[in-house]
């Protein structure tokens, strides 16, 4: 829907499917995507936020599995709530959470194929 320019129309889906399933983490990831796109980075990081606050829960729950490789489908959600948190964090002046969160991830996939932690050493 997004591709197809019916950005209003998947925010709705997206927001009763949560509705529905609050810790539905692709909705909250998509949601976070077209927050960003309006320019709206607070809206943003409450969805990716809530997205990478669900999977650090589950993660500690299951004592804390690691590694935890991007390249598992399951696991790719959390790692694109991740990019996306530190994304908002770090436009809105938050550098020390959003370094904290890259230390919380470093470990799980060394590889970092989505540069998370690149995005913030370079806006250190």
């Amino acid at each position: 829907m997004v591709e197809a320019g019916e950005t209003e129309i998947a925010r709705d889906e997206l927001v009763w499917l949560l509705s529905e399933c609050p810790d539905f983490l692709d909705a909250h990831v998509h949601l976070g995507l077209i927050a960003l796109e309006e320019e709206d980075p607070k809206l943003a990081r409450g969805h990716f936020g809530r997205a990478y606050e669900l999977c650090i829960r589950a993660l500690e729950a299951a004592g804390n599995p690691q590694p935890l490789p991007y390249e598992v489908d399951g696991n790719r959600p959390f790692y694109e709530a991740a990019k996306g948190l530190v994304h908002c964090l770090l436009d809105m002046g938050r550098q020390k959470v959003a370094q904290d969160v890259c230390r919380r991830i470093a470990p799980l996939d060394p590889s970092d194929p989505l540069a998370i932690q690149r995005l913030a050493e370079h806006r250190a």
